[in-house]
């Protein structure tokens, strides 16, 4: 009989999601830590900017498949995979938002959750 694992914590889940988004070259990847601000709805967003619908596409699928590998989940919620402008992938504590340039700077998330500390994530090599 095998051992229950341990669910993962929000802020490792999160450093799944940065993988994910860094090993198909994500743009501008910030993670917003929620978990002190009021009536917040996760304790993370991972933001990230694609290229292209391919670009954001795949951005989609690496974070997906980065998280599956280590906790066998699929995301709770999925949207925006057709129209390619926001992909938002729920795992509940944890929220990625893939845009397109012109929808990040459109609705601004960055900016609605101001009072989350936010974290840049350098770009890889």
């Amino acid at each position: 009989m095998s051992k229950k694992e341990t669910p993962l914590s929000s802020d490792k889940l999160s450093q799944l999601i940065v993988k994910g988004m860094q090993e198909k070259k994500a743009l501008d990847i910030q993670v917003l830590d929620l978990r002190k601000v009021n009536n917040a709805v996760a304790d993370f967003f991972v933001i990230c900017t694609g290229n292209s619908d391919m670009h954001m596409a795949g951005i989609a699928e690496s974070i997906t498949d980065e998280v599956y590998k280590i906790t066998k989940e699929h995301p709770w919620h999925k949207e925006g995979s057709n129209n390619k402008n926001w992909v938002l992938l729920d795992y509940v504590d944890v929220v990625s938002h893939i845009f397109s340039n012109d929808s990040r700077i459109f609705y601004g998330i960055e900016d609605l959750w101001a009072d989350a500390k936010i974290t840049e994530v350098e770009e890889s090599a």
